[in-house]
């Protein structure tokens, strides 16, 4: 998922220069590319989020992380299994939230532009937050399983 999302970060990317590069030089602008951007940013977000959990690298603030590492490595992994558990509630609850909206774009071919001018269904966009948040809750219940075999393994020793 996250490479999709680069891949698509670097197809925004030459769409915004080849629209830049037509209002200016040729006053011919890409229509819709504000559109686009607005949206794909959106979908690149929910795209790179299973990733950055499973790699450890989204934002946390863990001051307190490596303060509790210092004196227990037990405590360190319990509070990071909490987090990991919370996320994974929240983003279950963020997919959960989002379906009746991608159901209902789905019924009804939902878009968005100006009709007659250009148009792009909202169906693909609304389905990368439902998967995405899904995958995401997914990736931390595997954190938290992770976080949970660490404490296991430091009761062993």
């Amino acid at each position: 998922m996250a490479a999709i999302g680069t891949v698509w970060i670097f197809a925004i990317m030459l769409l915004i220069v080849a629209d830049v590069v037509g209002r200016n030089f040729f006053g011919a602008p890409i229509t819709g590319v504000a559109e686009i951007a607005a949206r794909s940013v959106v979908a690149i977000v929910f795209l790179m989020l299973p990733a950055a959990v499973l790699s450890e690298t989204l934002i946390r603030a863990d001051f307190l992380l490596r303060i509790l590492r210092d004196h227990s490595a037990r405590g360190t992994h319990l509070l990071d299994m909490g987090f990991a558990a919370i996320g994974a509630i929240l983003f279950a609850l963020v997919a959960l939230a989002a379906w009746p909206d991608t159901a209902g774009a789905w019924r009804t071919s939902e878009f968005f532009g100006v009709r007659g001018v250009w148009t792009l269904p909202t169906l693909p966009f609304r389905l990368i937050v439902v998967f995405g948040s899904a995958a995401s809750a997914l990736a931390f219940v595997v954190s938290a399983l992770g976080s949970l075999a660490s404490i296991r393994n430091s009761r062993a020793k």
